[in-house]
């Protein structure tokens, strides 16, 4: 128990205290450095740069269960896992050549109040409030939990102990500096967590003889990205229909992914911010799942597949190398819950106080109002995953992320119809944001704990599941919106869209055939 503690050295604790106090610095700098007066916490003054962005938005999206579960499922399946990072080219191309013009044309800071605009007051309170839960539970909630874990499973100290301490970090940054400051960390702990992962597969490769013995020990399904249709895993039809349900929600219209874009200097700063990502979401295999697949080589006996990345390090990294491992856990989890806290405190303040409670807020004001909301998130949150923790453990955490699975449907449907569908009507937007969510997770519930899918095989794979529910959600906001008599759609004349420079078309272009290469190259046999 406590294998990486009990290997700290001296070394080890001075290379966390100095990454901590170079964190501290960079956060000070970035937050009070060339602040502009009517600057609030919550768009960066727009003041990002691409690699701003890119870096941010790959914080945000790499936390710490997503870090674990790669060499999971590296170690089990081999490259499978390369859809989710390689697939997402698709929906971060969406995301730039269609959702990001008409966020920035539209001037927002939020996504609810990119669809108060489109549909109205009622439309954003729906989605203001919806997006409030979303970002406590899923975000906040779950990204403390799992994190809290991994830190216990690290320093042997209880979770409520773990929890408290990452979100005070990670909420000093977001309560001092705003996305400014988390955007300019997470330059910084990305480039750390490259340097680190790389140095680990390159350990791994160099203990089992090169690349050589890799794919002799290996067996050739693992190299396989596209499964058969009846693989109980990842079967090909539920990757290809469903995934991209979830995608559509996540990539192009959750606040604390897209609101790095929203921070941009201009337009071209942000699509090619999203390119960035997209270049560094390439990066998946060499830095998250090739470390699961020499665990596999090497300790082929492990109990369960959850402790390939750790069983890596503790017996790969010597000393000082442990001490940076902790920094890169810290980056990955500051990265999301900054960037968590941030979007939390946007939402609330510009959706509900500034709209509901206080129209004529300073400032000044906003900035107070932030940073109470960002204090009350993180007290819910450590609550929350203690609560979580003294229920049923990392059980539920899996269960939860499956419920929020079936949130997606809902918002991809009316982001989609609302910008690919002029006579897409408020009420048809308002049922599906209602409603739809309110069916999708009924079904959820019956599929997780009423008829769990593990004891009745009759249902579908869970990404099938979403796809057929989004479907349906589909056809029942297009059957609204043509039955509505009185029908509203835009309620704000539509800004016109700015254009996409030549260079970022080209960078989307090249990314595509790489993504591409890699498919042919892994299609297996």
């Amino acid at each position: 128990m406590n294998t990486i503690y009990n290997k700290l050295t001296t070394l080890d604790f001075s290379i966390v205290a100095l990454y901590l106090i170079a964190l501290l610095v960079i956060g000070y700098v970035a937050s009070f450095r060339n602040k502009k007066k009517e600057e609030t916490l919550f768009m960066a003054g727009n003041s990002l740069n691409w690699y701003n962005i890119g870096f941010n938005m790959w914080g945000t999206n790499v936390g710490p269960s997503s870090l674990l579960a790669f060499a999971s499922i590296g170690y089990a399946t081999g490259i499978v896992a390369g859809n989710f990072e390689w697939y997402a080219f698709l929906f971060l191309l969406l995301l730039a050549m269609v959702f990001a013009p008409r966020y920035i044309a539209a001037k927002v800071s939020t996504m609810p109040e990119y669809m108060g605009k489109r549909y109205g007051d009622s439309t954003q309170n729906i989605l203001a409030w919806y997006a409030l839960v979303k970002i406590l539970v899923s975000w906040l909630s779950l990204g403390l939990f799992s994190g809290g874990i991994l830190v216990r499973q690290i320093l042997g100290i209880p979770m409520w102990q773990s929890a408290t301490v990452l979100v005070l970090f990670a909420g000093i940054f977001t309560f001092a500096g705003g996305l400014k400051a988390i955007a300019k960390v997470n330059v910084f702990q990305m480039i750390l967590l490259i340097i680190v992962s790389l140095t680990l597969s390159y350990l791994g490769l160099k203990k089992i003889g090169g690349f050589g013995a890799l794919a002799a020990n290996t067996p050739s399904h693992f190299w396989n990205l596209i499964k058969p249709a009846n693989d109980g895993s990842y079967p090909w039809p539920a990757m290809l229909l469903g995934y991209p349900v979830a995608a559509v929600a996540f990539f192009c219209t959750d606040q604390s992914m897209v609101q790095s874009v929203l921070g941009a200097k201009n337009l071209q700063q942000g699509q090619l911010g999203v390119n960035f990502i997209g270049w560094l979401k390439v990066l998946a295999l060499p830095l998250f799942i090739l470390p699961g697949i020499l665990c596999y080589i090497l300790f082929p006996h492990l109990e369960k597949s959850d402790l390939a990345y750790m069983t890596m390090v503790t017996n790969l990294f010597p000393s000082g190398m442990n001490g940076l491992v902790i920094c890169v856990l810290i980056a990955v989890l500051v990265g999301t819950i900054g960037s968590s806290l941030n979007a939390l405190s946007t939402v609330f303040t510009n959706d509900i106080y500034v709209k509901k409670m206080n129209p004529e807020a300073t400032v000044a004001q906003q900035i107070r109002m932030g940073r109470i909301t960002v204090t009350v998130g993180c007290l819910f949150a450590v609550g929350m995953a203690v609560a979580i923790d003294n229920i049923k453990g990392q059980n539920l955490f899996n269960i939860f992320q499956a419920v929020l699975g079936f949130l997606a449907p809902s918002l991809s449907v009316v982001f989609l119809l609302s910008v690919f569908w002029k006579r897409t009507t408020q009420t048809a937007v308002n049922a599906i944001l209602s409603w739809g969510s309110l069916f999708s997770l009924s079904v959820g519930v019956l599929y997780l704990w009423v008829f769990p899918a593990d004891q009745y095989k009759a249902w579908p794979h869970f990404l099938l599941l979403s796809f057929y529910i989004f479907a349906v959600l589909f056809i029942a906001a297009v059957c609204i919106s043509l039955l509505d008599k009185n029908p509203k759609t835009y309620l704000t004349p539509v800004n016109s869209l700015p254009a996409t420079s030549k260079k970022v078309k080209w960078l989307f272009a090249a990314l595509g055939v790489v993504i591409v290469t890699l498919y042919i190259i892994f299609n297996g046999h």
